[in-house]
């Protein structure tokens, strides 16, 4: 069993972390979300590495439908967790940070959002790896997310 820590940035309400390993980039960790979300300038994105899959998709979300982007960035890092060619949809919003991350990036996983100490906990057992893969799909105009350990087959998770 693997386990890690993030610290908690306790000037937000919410769990909100700095992904030291990816861009120093802040996160919410957003129980609700389904996919991954950017919500600052797609340029931003670009400049980070990550290239346009599809544009013009709908999903739901922030109280109601969105349009955006999906991008691919070749390899998001979240604590101990890699997942490379991760997709994720860009949809310019006002919001205090610039990523959102679901909980479905952690599926088959242990975590703990312990407000107390102001720490995200995860983790990762024996089973499987800190390596993930993380896909969105598109089925008939219905979006699902994948999230699987790389070292499994992909398992669908219905949205």
């Amino acid at each position: 069993m693997q386990q890690f820590s993030l610290e908690l940035d306790i000037s937000y309400e919410r769990p909100v972390v700095t992904l030291r390993k990816f861009h120093n980039l802040d996160a919410l960790v957003d129980t609700g979300a389904r996919f991954p979300v950017w919500v600052v300038s797609e340029k931003r994105l670009k400049s980070i590495g990550a290239l346009k899959v599809r544009e013009c998709i709908e999903f739901g979300g922030f109280g109601g439908k969105a349009k955006g982007t999906i991008y691919q960035i070749p390899l998001f890092q979240f604590g101990d967790l890699m997942y490379p060619y991760m997709n994720i949809i860009a949809c310019e919003l006002t919001l205090p940070v610039p990523l959102i991350l679901p909980a479905t990036m952690f599926n088959n996983l242990i975590y703990e959002i312990n407000n107390k100490t102001h720490r995200l906990n995860i983790t990762v057992p024996d089973n499987e790896s800190n390596v993930r893969n993380l896909t969105i799909k598109d089925d008939n105009g219905r979006l699902h997310v994948f999230c699987t350990s790389s070292e499994k087959g992909k398992k669908e998770i219905y949205l």
